[in-house]
């Protein structure tokens, strides 16, 4: 009878982290900070596959690691804000709600599955002044940090949020924070540890704006995001908007149902034309 293989708990757990935290290390950096007007979100890039979406009306979402496996969770979240919100209130979505449903989830995979999620993940939600803002870092096996105003996930991290840490100001206009989340993310990866200069192309951007009211999440692209790196300054109107625009009614579908008219006490006639029966 052959014997069965047995590895201690404790034995498990270091290999799970360590084959977590591997994969997390070779792919690019990301990097959220908060500046004036509200929260910045740069991630290295040269995919068209989203590393930084947005979650809720003022929530952003940031990650790092295999895109399958962040791309599942983003969408979950999006699906329970969407749910919290329309079955109470918007107001009862919350990062810190959203950052704890996060931690269970990749906590139960961790522990539970034989093979963890190589993930790390930032959930942001922008206040109404910089004190207010709040960074969630989540890692792979469930852990949840509350960041102090800036934090850097993937590839070389430590080494990035040295200059974060060095060059982070939340009283810095947005031109300011680009250029110092650019300048973090260039520190590293060059030839013989030689720093890097980020074009317009290698990366991601986006921001949640708080002057803003709904919805604050907006994407930086294009000559945008150009002028932004050359320490421009743009109107608001010519940042990125989000994703995608919803798409307008068709002429031919009713804009109120049945269920939206109170009947009782209604006349025949009129209960016939709710119901479509009119002429």
């Amino acid at each position: 009878m052959a014997m069965q293989f047995y590895a201690s708990p404790e034995q498990v757990q270091r290999d799970r982290s360590e084959y977590a935290r591997k994969g997390i290390a070779r792919g690019r950096s990301a990097v959220v900070l908060t500046y004036e007007g509200g929260i910045l979100l740069v991630a290295e890039n040269i995919t068209t596959l989203r590393k930084i979406s947005e979650i809720y009306d003022r929530i952003g979402f940031a990650a790092v690691g295999r895109y399958n496996e962040f791309e599942n969770l983003r969408r979950a979240g999006v699906r329970m804000a969407d749910l919290n919100g329309y079955s109470y209130d918007r107001r009862d979505v919350t990062g810190r709600g959203l950052a704890n449903a996060f931690t269970q989830t990749l906590g139960a995979i961790f522990s539970e599955t034989q093979k963890p999620y190589e993930v790390e993940i930032c959930i942001a939600q922008v206040g109404a002044s910089p004190e207010a803002d709040e960074l969630y870092r989540i890692t792979y096996d469930g852990s949840v940090m509350d960041e102090p105003g800036f934090m850097a996930m993937g590839g070389q991290a430590e080494a990035i949020s040295t200059v974060l840490r060095e060059g982070h100001d939340e009283a810095a206009d947005l031109p300011t924070a680009l250029a110092l989340a650019a300048k973090a993310l260039g520190s590293v990866g060059g030839e013989n540890g030689q720093t890097r200069e980020l074009e317009a192309k290698q990366l991601e951007v986006a921001v949640l704006d708080r002057r803003r009211k709904g919805r604050t999440f907006r994407r930086i692209a294009g000559t945008a995001l150009t002028t932004l790196l050359g320490h421009g300054s743009v109107a608001e109107q010519d940042l990125g908007e989000t994703d995608a625009a919803p798409p307008s009614p068709a002429e031919d579908k009713p804009t109120i149902s049945a269920a939206s008219v109170d009947l009782e006490g209604a006349t025949d006639e009129s209960a016939d034309e709710v119901n479509g029966d009119g002429s």
